[in-house]
């Protein structure tokens, strides 16, 4: 009978994939970069295949097959990590390390009011949090390396499962003066002709506010595009053009600038949910943060 290869010799696949680099890979690891090294090796040798090519580059080069083990690695991983996790919450529910993601048309104005909710109802629970845009966490959580998501809807999250908690209505930010702030209310057709500033490519706000203003994804091209909602509002300030923020922001203290904000019409909104694994054991666990998280939205 063939010998397994061993979750450590797994790990160190893995790491060497994600790094790209056997001294990054190592630390990530937690040994020395001959251990990790000579554990690569005796894989090949125990699987009797070629993993990696030696062509004396400073970049570790997979071979096909090595690639296609990578995938397969991080499948028993995650695996691994569920029987754990199984276990763990069958002791003792919401304990231990979470590894959430977030967001960051989110984050800034969610968690401050969040965390101090989590800690009062789950004194055990260990939160390790990673900020970034919607395509990279739902990467990192399909890799395993997050547990949840907190996103908006809907979202590309791969096989993901997900849940919405809260509607999260969009607002017209206009410079002070426009034409369109005398009212109490803007509808989409009235933006037509204007210059909508957007977030850059990546971020899934960029894509709920286009469909809300009712103008295509593709073929939308601007001189300007920003990295924050911040930069966005100071931009409308300046006279630029128009913007629309979710209500989160607004209400969350992300208006700075001297602007005029009005309702956008048309009952247009993103929705604020989660994201896990399918099939993840601690899906149950996950549904009873909602309470916590939906208290937190209240107001935002």
């Amino acid at each position: 009978m063939s010998t397994l290869p061993s979750p450590q010799q797994l790990r160190y696949l893995v790491a060497l994939a994600e790094h790209g680099h056997f001294g990054r890979a190592a630390a990530a690891c937690a040994v020395t970069q001959s251990t990790l090294s000579s554990g690569i090796f005796a894989l090949e040798r125990q699987l009797d295949a070629t993993l990696l090519e030696r062509t004396g580059g400073k970049r570790p080069l997979f071979t096909p097959l090595g690639r296609e083990l990578v995938g397969r690695a991080r499948d028993v991983l995650t695996a691994l990590a569920a029987v754990m996790e199984t276990v763990q919450s069958a002791r003792d529910p919401l304990a231990g390390p979470l590894r959430l993601g977030i967001i960051p048309t989110i984050g800034p104005y969610l968690l401050p009011r969040l965390m101090p909710r989590l800690r009062e109802a789950f004194p055990r629970l260990r939160l390790w949090l990673r900020e970034d845009l919607a395509e990279r966490l739902a990467d990192g959580l399909a890799a395993g390396r997050l547990d949840l998501l907190v996103v908006a809807l809907p979202c590309d999250c791969g096989g993901a499962e997900t849940l919405a908690i809260a509607e999260d209505p969009f607002h017209v930010a206009l410079p002070a003066g426009h034409r369109l702030a005398a009212a109490a209310e803007v509808a989409p057709e009235a933006l037509a002709g204007e210059c909508l500033l957007l977030l850059e490519n990546g971020h899934c706000l960029r894509e709920h506010a286009l469909l809300a203003a009712g103008m295509p994804p593709a073929g939308t091209a601007e001189a300007f595009a920003a990295t924050s909602l911040h930069t966005l509002v100071q931009m409308v300030g300046n006279g630029q053009g128009v913007t629309l923020l979710p209500r989160m922001a607004v209400a969350g203290g992300g208006v700075a600038a001297p602007v005029a904000l009005r309702p956008l019409t048309g009952g247009f909104a993103r929705r604020i949910g989660l994201a896990w694994r399918g099939g993840d054991p601690r899906a149950e666990e996950f549904r009873a943060l909602v309470p916590a998280i939906a208290a937190a939205l209240d107001g935002l």
